[in-house]
């Protein structure tokens, strides 16, 4: 898709359909005088009969019969100027996106300047617009037969704007940066656990290194059990699918420090093992490399917008299978970093793989770290399907996770994490931890143990059982996976600020 910028007058704009903001205001300004006084007031009395509504998230529709080149107007409610926010505005952009997908156009015009405010930028419109067009419009293809009817893609959209255009192309590409790296964490976690083993997650990872020009690597079965890592091969133990260890470096800056890690699970399906998930619950694990999706999602921005910032991307990839040759409860096993591990509940494996890729990325320098987990059932009965829940064993770390977060519209809530909840994950009589101390606290108890392997590095825990998919369709996107915390990711890489030792 191919995006244009036009300082001329947007009477002049002949695409398919012109997109134009309008505010809850008492009379037309600006552009919107001037196209209004190409109808000869007629913009004016439909507003006034209701016809055209400036309500949030509102969309209308007219045709223009030839007043202007574009055939018609779709005119985006945005409410009132002062309550406008950058979240208000891309739900409001997103309804408005599908409604320009239902219509099948190939090519639009957006009067860009009909949406600044002295609240709005042209620069935060155009990042808001492509973000929101790219999130909103995305679709998993999945495997059905193909109908006959001509697929219709828009190809080509025309900006018109008095902005600076360098400063608003800028905007537009990081826009779509942005929305280009959710649908891609989106399309993996719904692809089904057959097709998506960890040697094609391995594959894709190696593909996005090419078209970036990362640093990567790919630790096979072998170098894993040459350097321990016992945790992640005992979740493997069951499968015939091997297991892969993926690396993928980024540098912003001339030295390799203050470096950022990004550990994502990859468990690429979760029958729970020997501790079984109930027929209802085992629907969908394919979705457990949820983690995974997001840290690759926010490489991919990464790789776009080049931040001045190091990270490192970590993830441990198996599935979680039954078999003769399956790990047990009871059974104790050695992690990389070499605790002992008693498995108490073998359906609790995020965080024994998690527990090697956190001491993987500090193997690999990272001074920081963040993982990202589907870890627990538990955070959705304790936040609800809407928040990812966050623990943390540093305060001004977990600061600028949680701007990054707000700024990404990703709601996130932390959860207390005390001496007591180390002590309940320590308490093992046989291994130096136990993988799960119960049910009471469950959420608390999963970040707790993957907080066990931080050691002292600043560290942040997220864990997005319930946001990494919806059940329904909202205004920036279907249902299906949401590719969460992806953003969230890239801006905290992007807005950064080393810690003072």
């Amino acid at each position: 898709m191919k995006f244009s910028i036009n300082q001329n007058e947007v009477n002049n704009a002949n695409g398919e359909c012109l997109i134009v903001g309008i505010y809850n205001q008492p009379t037309f300004e600006g552009e919107l005088k001037e196209l209004d006084h190409k109808f000869e007031g007629y913009l004016t009395q439909l507003v006034k009969d209701g016809d055209i509504s400036s309500k949030h998230k509102k969309v209308s529709k007219i045709h223009t019969f030839g007043k202007i080149e574009a055939k018609r107007i779709v005119f985006v409610g945005l409410g009132k100027q002062k309550e406008l926010t950058f979240d208000l505005l891309k739900e409001s952009l997103g309804t408005a996106s599908k409604s320009l997908k239902n219509m099948k156009v190939s090519s639009f015009s957006v009067a860009l300047d009909t949406f600044v405010s002295e609240e709005m930028a042209a620069t935060d419109v155009a990042h808001a617009f492509m973000e929101a067009f790219t999130m909103s419009t995305y679709e998993f293809d999945g495997y059905k037969k193909k109908s006959n009817e001509p697929e219709v893609h828009v190809e080509a959209i025309e900006f018109f704007t008095n902005g600076d255009s360098k400063e608003v192309e800028t905007a537009l590409h990081i826009g779509s940066a942005f929305g280009n790296g959710v649908n891609s964490a989106r399309t993996l976690v719904n692809t089904p656990g057959n097709l998506l083993t960890s040697t094609k997650l391995a594959e894709y990872a190696l593909k996005l290194a090419e078209r970036y020009n990362f640093e990567v690597e790919i630790l096979d079965k072998e170098e894993m059990e040459h350097l321990g890592m016992g945790a992640l091969l005992a979740v493997n133990q069951g499968s015939v699918e091997p297991p892969k260890m993926i690396v993928l470096k980024y540098n912003g800056k001339e030295d390799w420090k203050d470096v950022i890690g990004l550990v994502g699970k990859g468990i690429t399906f979760d029958t729970g093992g020997y501790s079984l998930k109930p027929k209802d619950g085992i629907v969908g694990m394919k979705t457990d490399m949820g983690g995974a999706a997001a840290v690759l999602g926010a490489m991919e921005i990464i790789g776009e917008i080049k931040p001045e910032q190091n990270v490192v991307a970590v993830i441990p990839s198996t599935d979680n299978m039954v078999s003769g040759s399956a790990f047990k409860p009871d059974d104790v096993i050695t992690s990389m970093s070499g605790k002992t591990i008693e498995v108490l509940n073998t359906d609790a494996e995020g965080r024994l793989a998690l527990a090697d890729g956190m001491t993987y990325a500090k193997h690999q320098g990272a001074n920081y770290l963040v993982d990202v987990a589907t870890l627990t059932g538990g955070v959705i009965v304790a936040l609800g399907e809407d928040k990812t829940g966050a623990l943390t064993n540093h305060e001004a770390f977990f600061e600028q996770v949680l701007e990054a977060s707000g700024e990404s519209g990703e709601f996130i809530w932390r959860l207390p994490y005390t001496e007591n909840d180390k002590k309940r994950v320590r308490g093992s009589d046989i291994a130096d931890l136990n993988n799960s101390p119960g049910r009471a606290g469950h959420a608390i108890m999963g970040g707790a143990f993957v907080g066990e392997f931080a050691e002292g590095l600043p560290w942040v825990h997220l864990d997005i059982a319930g946001t990494a998919t919806t059940k329904g369709s909202h205004d920036l996107g279907p249902s299906g996976a949401t590719g969460v915390m992806a953003r969230t990711l890239a801006l905290l890489v992007e807005r950064f600020e080393p810690l003072e030792k």
